[in-house]
Formats: C-alpha cells, structure tokens, sequence
C-alpha cells in the first residue's frame, strides 16, 4: 500500500510539472486520492528458487575406456538431458587430484548438481564437502564414500549381495573343489574389499576349495593379462578363477587362452557385454549384473526431485540388487541393463 501511494503521488506530481513547465516540482502536500477505497491490484506471487538456479548437472566418472563407467556416463547425460538439463561429462580417471580439479570446474560453472561415480572413499570427502559448502547437491553412483550427510545420495549395487551369487556359481561350476586364483580391484575403492568378502564368505565354506593365489590388478584388462600369466608360471594346475570386476575376467581369461588352458573356469563381476559375448560362446562362466545404466539414471532422477523439491524422500545410502548371468539369461542382457 506504501509503495502505491508514493507510485499515485508521484505520478500526479509528474503531472503537476508538467503543467507548470517545472519539472523539478515536489509536492508539499500529500495529495487525496482514492485507492483506500479501491481493491489492490492483483499481482504474481514470486517463483521460490533455491541459491543455485543453474541448469547443469555436471557428471564425473572413472574413464570411459571401460565401457562400466562410460554406460554410466552415457545414462546419466540421457536422462538428465530428457528433463531439460545441459549437461558437462569429465572423467578423473581414478586420479583424486583430477577430480578435485574437475569439483572445482563445477563450482566456477555454478552447476545445479552433480553426478560422481568417485575416485576413492576416503579421497573424494574433501571434495564432496567443498562443493555442498558451494550450494552444489552431489549425487554419488556405484562407489560409496567413508563419510555420511555430506552427499545427497549414494546409490551403489549391493555388491555383498551380487558377489554371493557370483562365489555360488563358480562354488558350482568347480565341483566344489580345486585350486584357484582371485583378482582383486583397487585398495582404494570399498567395492573391490567388499566383492571380496562377498566370494570369501561363500568359497570358504568349503575345505577343498584352495586359492592358491591373491593380487590386485587394479580393475584393469591389461593388468589383469600380466599378473595371470605370472601366475600361470607357477600354477599350472589352477582349476579356476575368480574376477572382482569383467575387464580382471577377460585380461585373465585371455592370458588362459594364450596358455592353452581354456578350460579353466572364469567369473567375473559388472555384466559387461564382452563378458557377455564370451558367456554366450561358452567361455567365461558367469558375472554378477551391476544395473549401472538403472543407478545412474536414478541418480540424475532424484538430483532433478532435489533441486525441485528440496529432498529426494529416500535415505542417502541405497542399495540395489545385482542378478547373476550366465548362459541362461545372457541373451537379455545388453549395455548393464536387462531386457523387460
């Protein structure tokens, strides 16, 4: 009402100027007018916004070369796309330094949130919590993180779960017994610890399973290649093998291979279609699905229910089940993702 008054008054002194040809004319005396009398004028209630009315989602995954995170990548951008997001896609490379860089390219672009598939549990906290302090809603896919209420979500496939079902197969497939080897992923990442004691839990139940050989190939095809055909040298007899994650699975079925010892049985771990491809030609036996395109899609959907609504409604740290693969399902399987 204050603000209309001096609006009116100023609006008949404007006119009062103009009549006297003094338009640096101010009223002396308040001048009557009706609007006690009239109803206000309606007007648009303000829009509420939040501190950050960006529309980009930043998305941070390990590198695309494994075909995991490049998936994740590819479902994030997808869906947050389809809900109107621009979208900025980098990748760290499991490098805690780059991702920190990469936290900061998305504070200096003022994005809406960000999706992270991060680049170590303990190494990621800093960033993480910088970026909150910023305003910035991070949204964390497949690894967890060793800190609680600084992420809006984590989202990860329940890998005790999925690593189980993988240990009972290859349990299976070895007539519960025979010397074997495991190969771990990184120290740094709490999925390779908990894969492992996942297969553990289930492989030491029985006596004459014997793992003869233990070594981290870091996630990694090639190393994976290396460290089995060390291993082979002085293992000849090995019977099986058990991968924390599928590019481990075929860096060591292909070193099998070169050995002449396709009969040794491989598991892995993810539901990559190149694992897929070899269960479907009766080479590697098994993996445990990891829904990587269903987790990042939910992670991208529940950051866009975030910014609108101010919660996602669902707790931080939720698990979703892996499914086994193997010869019986393989068909369905395409990109970490099941046919309907």
């Amino acid at each position: 009402m204050l603000f209309g008054c001096a609006q009116e008054n100023a609006e008949n002194v404007d006119s009062a100027a103009e009549e006297t040809g003094n338009t640096n004319a101010v009223a002396d005396e308040p001048v009557e007018t009706d609007e006690a009398e009239e109803e206000p004028a309606e007007t648009e209630e303000p829009v509420a916004t939040g501190e950050n009315d960006s529309n980009l989602i930043v998305i941070i995954t390990p590198s695309h070369d494994n075909p995991f995170f490049k998936t994740e990548a590819d479902a994030a951008q997808a869906k947050a796309e389809e809900l109107g997001y621009e979208t900025l896609v980098l990748t760290h490379d499991d490098d805690p330094n780059k991702q920190n860089e990469q936290y900061d390219t998305a504070i200096s672009q003022n994005a809406a949130a960000i999706i992270l598939d991060n680049a170590g549990a303990d190494a990621t906290v800093t960033a993480v919590q910088k970026a909150k302090d910023a305003g910035i809603p991070s949204f964390l896919i497949d690894r967890e993180i060793n800190e609680t209420g600084i992420a809006v979500s984590q989202i990860v496939a329940n890998n005790y779960q999925g690593s189980s079902l993988v240990a009972e197969k290859f349990v299976e497939e070895m007539g519960e017994e025979g010397k074997y080897v495991e190969l771990t992923g990184k120290e740094s990442d709490t999925n390779a610890g908990v894969r492992s004691q996942g297969f553990h839990e289930v492989i030491d139940q029985y006596p004459d399973m014997e793992m003869v050989a233990t070594q981290s190939a870091n996630w990694s095809q090639t190393e994976a290649f290396s460290k089995m055909e060390s291993i082979i040298q002085a293992n000849s007899d090995i019977k099986g093998v058990i991968a924390g994650n599928d590019t481990m699975a075929m860096g060591a079925y292909a070193a099998l291979e070169a050995a002449g010892m396709e009969d040794v049985i491989v598991v892995g771990f993810d539901g990559s279609n190149d694992v897929r491809d070899s269960i479907k030609d009766g080479g590697i036996k098994a993996t445990g699905l990891q829904p990587a395109f269903e987790i990042a899609q939910m992670a991208v959907d529940q950051a866009d229910k975030y910014l609108k609504e101010g919660s996602t409604g669902l707790d931080e740290k939720q698990l979703v089940d892996c499914i086994l693969i193997t010869e019986e399902n393989a068909d369905q399987l395409d990109n970490f993702s099941m046919a309907e």
